[in-house]
Protein backbone atom coordinates (compact mmCIF):
# COMPACT_ATOMS: atom_id res chain seq x y z
CA UNK A 1 0.00 0.00 0.00
CA UNK A 2 1.02 3.25 -0.71
CA UNK A 3 0.64 6.36 2.09
CA UNK A 4 -1.00 9.19 0.68
CA UNK A 5 -1.10 12.72 2.71
CA UNK A 6 -4.80 13.95 2.63
CA UNK A 7 -4.75 17.68 3.60
CA UNK A 8 -5.14 17.90 7.68
CA UNK A 9 -5.93 14.66 8.56
CA UNK A 10 -2.77 12.96 8.08
CA UNK A 11 -1.73 10.42 6.25
CA UNK A 12 -3.66 7.68 4.69
CA UNK A 13 -3.26 4.08 3.25
CA UNK A 14 -4.18 4.57 -0.67
CA UNK A 15 -7.30 2.13 -1.81
CA UNK A 16 -4.99 1.63 -4.93
CA UNK A 17 -5.28 -1.97 -5.08
CA UNK A 18 -8.79 -2.07 -4.15
CA UNK A 19 -9.68 0.25 -6.63
CA UNK A 20 -8.18 -1.62 -9.44
CA UNK A 21 -10.02 -4.53 -8.15
CA UNK A 22 -13.67 -2.72 -8.12
CA UNK A 23 -12.76 -1.43 -11.81
CA UNK A 24 -11.69 -5.12 -13.46
CA UNK A 25 -15.28 -6.73 -11.93
CA UNK A 26 -16.92 -3.70 -13.54
CA UNK A 27 -14.86 -3.67 -16.82
CA UNK A 28 -16.28 -7.79 -16.98
CA UNK A 29 -19.35 -7.17 -16.00
CA UNK A 30 -19.96 -4.26 -18.81
CA UNK A 31 -18.39 -6.98 -21.59
CA UNK A 32 -20.93 -9.84 -20.06
CA UNK A 33 -23.55 -7.69 -20.68
CA UNK A 34 -22.49 -6.40 -24.08
CA UNK A 35 -21.93 -9.46 -25.03
CA UNK A 36 -25.66 -10.04 -24.43
CA UNK A 37 -27.27 -10.80 -28.08
CA UNK A 38 -30.86 -9.37 -28.50
CA UNK A 39 -31.15 -11.80 -31.52
CA UNK A 40 -34.01 -13.92 -31.47
CA UNK A 41 -34.16 -17.60 -30.35
CA UNK A 42 -34.11 -19.88 -32.95
CA UNK A 43 -37.02 -22.45 -33.42
CA UNK A 44 -40.01 -20.64 -31.88
CA UNK A 45 -42.84 -19.71 -33.51
CA UNK A 46 -42.82 -15.95 -34.02
CA UNK A 47 -45.38 -16.45 -36.76
CA UNK A 48 -42.58 -16.19 -39.77
CA UNK A 49 -41.37 -20.13 -39.49
CA UNK A 50 -43.79 -22.39 -40.55
CA UNK A 51 -41.36 -25.67 -38.54
CA UNK A 52 -40.93 -23.37 -35.29
CA UNK A 53 -42.34 -24.61 -32.37
CA UNK A 54 -45.03 -22.64 -30.97
CA UNK A 55 -46.90 -23.81 -27.44
CA UNK A 56 -48.92 -26.28 -28.91
CA UNK A 57 -46.00 -27.75 -30.97
CA UNK A 58 -44.85 -26.79 -34.65
CA UNK A 59 -47.19 -24.59 -35.60
CA UNK A 60 -49.15 -24.50 -32.59
CA UNK A 61 -51.26 -26.79 -34.24
CA UNK A 62 -50.58 -30.23 -32.00
CA UNK A 63 -52.71 -31.44 -28.77
CA UNK A 64 -49.82 -30.69 -26.85
CA UNK A 65 -50.05 -31.63 -23.03
CA UNK A 66 -50.46 -27.91 -21.99
CA UNK A 67 -52.82 -27.18 -24.77
CA UNK A 68 -54.83 -30.41 -23.41
CA UNK A 69 -54.38 -28.37 -19.61
CA UNK A 70 -56.02 -25.33 -20.97
CA UNK A 71 -58.86 -26.76 -22.86
CA UNK A 72 -59.13 -29.69 -19.88
CA UNK A 73 -59.29 -32.60 -21.39
CA UNK A 74 -55.69 -33.69 -20.11
CA UNK A 75 -55.45 -37.37 -19.48
CA UNK A 76 -58.69 -37.87 -20.96
CA UNK A 77 -57.74 -40.27 -23.92
CA UNK A 78 -56.92 -38.14 -26.29
CA UNK A 79 -53.76 -40.01 -27.39
CA UNK A 80 -53.60 -39.30 -31.12
CA UNK A 81 -51.77 -42.08 -33.33
CA UNK A 82 -48.77 -42.35 -31.46
CA UNK A 83 -48.28 -43.93 -27.89
CA UNK A 84 -46.99 -43.08 -25.40
CA UNK A 85 -44.55 -44.94 -23.61
CA UNK A 86 -43.54 -45.21 -19.50
CA UNK A 87 -40.74 -45.03 -17.35
CA UNK A 88 -39.83 -46.51 -13.83
CA UNK A 89 -38.97 -44.60 -10.95
CA UNK A 90 -36.27 -42.17 -11.31
CA UNK A 91 -35.13 -43.27 -14.24
CA UNK A 92 -34.84 -42.48 -18.71
CA UNK A 93 -33.95 -45.13 -19.97
CA UNK A 94 -36.26 -47.15 -22.44
CA UNK A 95 -38.08 -50.59 -21.21
CA UNK A 96 -38.12 -53.45 -23.73
CA UNK A 97 -42.02 -53.40 -23.75
CA UNK A 98 -41.16 -49.19 -24.76
CA UNK A 99 -39.20 -50.48 -27.46
CA UNK A 100 -41.98 -51.93 -29.26
CA UNK A 101 -44.02 -49.06 -28.58
CA UNK A 102 -41.39 -46.97 -30.03
CA UNK A 103 -40.96 -49.23 -32.97
CA UNK A 104 -44.75 -48.69 -34.26
CA UNK A 105 -43.96 -44.85 -33.52
CA UNK A 106 -41.52 -44.93 -35.99
CA UNK A 107 -43.41 -46.70 -38.44
CA UNK A 108 -45.83 -44.54 -38.48
CA UNK A 109 -43.57 -41.44 -38.68
CA UNK A 110 -42.13 -43.22 -41.60
CA UNK A 111 -45.24 -43.42 -43.72
CA UNK A 112 -46.32 -39.92 -42.68
CA UNK A 113 -42.77 -38.30 -44.02
CA UNK A 114 -44.19 -34.61 -43.62
CA UNK A 115 -45.35 -35.04 -39.71
CA UNK A 116 -42.83 -34.07 -37.11
CA UNK A 117 -43.62 -35.39 -33.67
CA UNK A 118 -42.45 -32.93 -30.47
CA UNK A 119 -41.86 -35.65 -27.29
CA UNK A 120 -43.18 -34.20 -24.12
CA UNK A 121 -40.99 -35.72 -21.12
CA UNK A 122 -43.05 -36.23 -18.23
CA UNK A 123 -42.73 -36.85 -13.97
CA UNK A 124 -44.35 -37.90 -11.11
CA UNK A 125 -44.94 -35.50 -8.29
CA UNK A 126 -42.02 -36.64 -6.01
CA UNK A 127 -38.58 -34.65 -6.32
CA UNK A 128 -38.09 -30.90 -7.00
CA UNK A 129 -39.40 -28.84 -9.48
CA UNK A 130 -35.49 -28.32 -10.95
CA UNK A 131 -34.93 -32.37 -11.06
CA UNK A 132 -38.01 -33.20 -12.25
CA UNK A 133 -37.54 -30.80 -15.62
CA UNK A 134 -34.04 -31.99 -15.97
CA UNK A 135 -35.53 -35.88 -15.44
CA UNK A 136 -38.00 -35.02 -17.91
CA UNK A 137 -35.30 -33.71 -20.93
CA UNK A 138 -33.74 -36.55 -20.08
CA UNK A 139 -36.76 -38.90 -20.55
CA UNK A 140 -37.88 -36.99 -23.64
CA UNK A 141 -33.73 -37.01 -25.33
CA UNK A 142 -34.22 -40.75 -24.63
CA UNK A 143 -37.31 -41.24 -27.04
CA UNK A 144 -35.61 -39.36 -29.54
CA UNK A 145 -32.38 -41.04 -29.52
CA UNK A 146 -34.33 -44.43 -29.91
CA UNK A 147 -36.73 -42.90 -32.83
CA UNK A 148 -33.55 -41.37 -34.44
CA UNK A 149 -32.02 -44.93 -34.25
CA UNK A 150 -34.64 -46.55 -36.25
CA UNK A 151 -34.68 -44.03 -39.01
CA UNK A 152 -36.29 -41.03 -38.24
CA UNK A 153 -34.35 -37.46 -39.18
CA UNK A 154 -33.23 -35.70 -35.57
CA UNK A 155 -34.62 -32.51 -37.85
CA UNK A 156 -37.90 -34.15 -37.17
CA UNK A 157 -38.37 -34.76 -33.57
CA UNK A 158 -37.98 -32.03 -30.86
CA UNK A 159 -38.07 -32.37 -27.19
CA UNK A 160 -39.52 -30.37 -23.88
CA UNK A 161 -39.95 -30.88 -20.11
CA UNK A 162 -42.79 -29.89 -18.06
CA UNK A 163 -41.21 -31.95 -15.56
CA UNK A 164 -43.96 -32.50 -12.97
CA UNK A 165 -46.22 -29.73 -14.24
CA UNK A 166 -48.82 -31.35 -16.15
CA UNK A 167 -49.96 -34.80 -14.48
CA UNK A 168 -52.56 -36.94 -16.16
CA UNK A 169 -53.59 -38.31 -12.77
CA UNK A 170 -53.17 -36.20 -9.59
CA UNK A 171 -53.66 -39.22 -6.66
CA UNK A 172 -50.71 -40.06 -4.43
CA UNK A 173 -50.12 -43.77 -5.15
CA UNK A 174 -47.99 -45.72 -7.53
CA UNK A 175 -51.00 -46.47 -9.35
CA UNK A 176 -51.09 -42.54 -10.42
CA UNK A 177 -47.44 -41.71 -10.38
CA UNK A 178 -46.52 -44.37 -13.28
CA UNK A 179 -49.13 -42.55 -15.34
CA UNK A 180 -47.29 -39.45 -14.76
CA UNK A 181 -44.11 -40.44 -15.46
CA UNK A 182 -43.90 -40.96 -19.29
CA UNK A 183 -43.40 -39.66 -23.07
CA UNK A 184 -46.23 -38.06 -24.73
CA UNK A 185 -45.71 -37.97 -28.29
CA UNK A 186 -47.44 -34.58 -30.11
CA UNK A 187 -47.86 -34.79 -34.35
CA UNK A 188 -47.72 -32.14 -36.10
CA UNK A 189 -48.13 -32.11 -39.88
Amino acid sequence: MIRVQRGRGGWVSSGGKLARAVAVVSLGAMLALAGCSSKKTQGLNDGNNPNALGEGGVNGSGQGSLEQLTKGTLGQGQQGPLTDIHFAYNEYTIQPQDGSILRGNASWLQKNASSRVQVEGHCDDRGSEEYNIALGAKRAQAAKEYLVTLGIPGDRISTISYGKELPVCTEHDESCWSQNRRDHFVVNQ
